[in-house]
């Protein structure tokens, strides 16, 4: 994934990002795979699993999915070969309100005082953490410093939103991941909550009758959100509803005609928090 620059910074993140392969080939992005277990087999995220895979698993398995972040470990062993192959690198990852990887990957960079490592909380998941993780691997290819690679990833934080909307929170609920959600249960039963990322944890925004209704509601909330801005980054989500994300995302390149529109099938780890029928948009605007 891209090619050793001494001179260069280089992006790290997780597989939680849903970066899709050929950008993350493109910017030289490295993604940490998560674990995946069901019973008791185990897989890396991304490496010898991928969403068609899981979701037939998730089907006749009787096991339901559980996760876990990859170890301190792993991240030494990435570090150390990182720190031989370019001048900094920066580790930006999955929220720690839903995910222990920002502590896996602090302590290991805490053991390594020697390389230079600087590990950001994105305080998101999914395709809102990789538009982060993308714009600042985009500053990382133009030459950015550390530092100014690690303000580019932290000016997005605050700004980039993802709202979406899920089948079932049976899947959150049951993985702990439901944050303030957890007020919808015993409430939202036939009900299509759209949900949000934010502060770190998974947020309450409303409860619809019908699907139809709760992805025309996601989509109102993209409009205010974007109020008018000339330049839009915008990504597409979805656990295994293809088509729909396709639809979604001709309607959102047709009303806010973005910059960037990346569509993305999440994976594996992600699915298993959220379920599949998820779908969602992730987005932010340039400043001007």
């Amino acid at each position: 994934m891209g090619e050793t620059n001494p001179e260069r910074v280089v992006v790290v993140t997780d597989s939680t990002s849903d970066i899709p392969k050929d950008v993350v080939e493109r910017l030289g992005i490295y993604v940490v795979p998560q674990i995946l277990i069901m019973g008791d087999q185990t897989w890396l995220d991304g490496v010898d699993i991928d969403p068609s895979t899981f979701y037939e698993l998730l089907r006749i398995s009787p096991h339901f999915p559980s996760t876990s972040q990859a170890s301190v470990g792993y991240f030494e062993d990435l570090f150390s070969r990182l720190a031989e192959q370019y001048a900094g690198i920066a580790a930006i990852l999955v929220s720690a309100g839903v995910s222990g990887t920002v502590n896996s990957a602090t302590t290991a960079a805490a053991n390594l005082p020697h390389l230079a490592v600087e590990i950001v909380d994105s305080r998101s998941a999914s395709m809102q953490l990789g538009l982060i993780a993308i714009e600042a691997a985009r500053a990382a290819v133009a030459g950015a410093s550390l530092e100014e690679v690690v303000a580019t990833a932290r000016s997005l934080i605050d700004r980039v939103r993802v709202y979406f909307v899920v089948d079932t929170l049976e899947y959150l609920h049951r993985g702990g991941r439901i944050g303030a959600a957890a007020r919808l249960l015993g409430t939202a039963l036939n009900l299509k909550p759209v949900l949000e990322m934010r502060g770190g944890i998974v947020q309450p925004v409303a409860k619809i009758r019908t699907r139809r209704k709760a992805l025309e509601r996601v989509f109102d909330l993209v409009e205010a959100g974007v109020a008018g801005a000339a330049c839009v980054h915008m990504a597409v989500l979805h656990v295994a509803v293809p088509d729909e994300a396709a639809r979604l995302a001709e309607q959102l390149a047709e009303r806010f005609e973005p910059v960037e529109l990346i569509r993305s099938e999440a994976g594996p780890v992600v699915g298993a928090h959220v379920g599949p029928g998820a779908v969602g948009v992730a987005f932010y605007a340039e400043k001007d």
